[in-house]
């Protein structure tokens, strides 16, 4: 299965191999975004001196480049390129992408997140095999060094589970929570909207998500096959119709490719931080959305560069 580069606007065709990976990020981020629902404008009382895609674009670029907002409004100055794609008459002030951040809904952020995956699918062949696996993102500045350090505790985190295509290597699906939560109560609302955005043939999980309650959600009303390792205590008895059929046929040929779900939180954390810095929690699921979306689009150049340029 190959990315769809039809969908595309004319100014991804246009990228060549000797464009900067940040010129490359910004015509694929305004791709993406041009091609949501969003209007150009709050209301009809805007100043109307940016456009809403214009400062949205620059959220995701700042989230690439792992900036923060004073230090990455400094370089985009410098950069006139970048300025030029976004055709940018003025630099915006870093309280002005700050405000826009806060303001806009998560709805338009989640439906951008939407937009990405079809740089990837250009039917509705279901996906092989589809990994779902945990982690948090820390709500702090603070390293945990530097806590143990000085005795000084950490804020908590938001624990985020994501679905991942483990052909593709592409996000399909995220949820986070305030609260640490049980990995089978992420699992149940995850399935039913990572099946409803991109149907999958097979889901993989670890042994934290073993209930037979996940694996009727995924054999009954997906109609998908559960990969799910067996958790038992001293050769206790395994009840459930699936989980004895996995204790006695497990599939360890298509299970043994779910780490790649975490790596891709590897990914996220190495490359696009894994600190939260908002302290309010719904804009810290609006982070979170934005740095999955920032990392399907990376990985969409990944394709861009080795596939289209050989």
């Amino acid at each position: 299965m190959s990315p769809n580069f039809d969908v595309l606007s004319k100014s991804m065709e246009t990228i060549k191999r000797s464009t900067s990976r940040n010129i490359r990020f910004t015509q694929a981020a305004l791709s993406v975004v041009n091609s949501t629902r969003i209007s150009p404008y709050s209301c009809k009382f805007s100043k109307k001196v940016y456009t809403q895609h214009q400062l949205l674009v620059l959220i995701l670029f700042k989230d690439y480049r792992n900036q923060h907002y004073r230090e990455f409004i400094e370089d985009i100055g410098d950069i006139e390129t970048i300025q030029q794609e976004l055709d940018l008459s003025a630099v915006p002030h870093f309280t002005s992408l700050q405000k826009f951040f806060f303001r806009i809904k998560i709805l338009y952020l989640r439906y951008a997140f939407g937009k990405t995956l079809n740089l990837f699918y250009s039917n509705d062949d279901p996906i092989p095999k589809t990994a779902v696996d945990s982690s948090g993102f820390t709500c702090g500045y603070s390293s945990h060094y530097y806590s143990v350090r000085t005795g000084k505790i950490r804020k908590h985190f938001l624990k985020t589970s994501i679905s991942v295509d483990i052909d593709q290597r592409v996000i399909t699906g995220y949820i986070a929570s305030k609260s640490r939560v049980n990995d089978t109560r992420h699992a149940h609302r995850l399935l039913r909207q990572c099946h409803k955005i991109r149907k999958s043939d097979c889901y993989v999980m670890d042994k934290g998500y073993d209930s037979e309650a996940i694996h009727r959600l995924i054999r009954e009303d997906l109609h998908a096959d559960s990969i799910i390792p067996i958790r038992s205590w001293n050769n206790e008895f395994v009840g459930g119709i699936y989980r004895q059929e996995l204790a006695l046929h497990f599939d360890y040929v298509r299970y043994r490719k779910r780490q790649l779900v975490e790596n891709m939180f590897s990914i996220l954390k190495r490359k696009f931080s894994c600190d939260l810095k908002a302290r309010i929690y719904s804009i810290q699921k609006k982070e979170i959305t934005g740095k999955m979306i920032v990392c399907n689009i990376y990985r969409f150049l990944q394709f861009l560069v080795f596939e289209v340029f050989p």
